[in-house]
């Protein structure tokens, strides 16, 4: 079963690597920011 497990990844592997190629890399979401509490010293 191991050996099933470890074809099985490397096919996942090239599959990704082919499908990257043709469409390009997997565009990643922009992360959300965060806001950052600022003391106003203005008084």
């Amino acid at each position: 079963m191991d050996y099933i497990e470890k074809v099985l990844e490397k096919l996942k592997d090239w599959a990704r690597r082919v499908i990257e190629t043709l469409l390009g890399p997997e565009e990643e979401p922009e992360p959300e920011l965060i806001p950052i509490p600022v003391r106003d010293r203005r008084r």
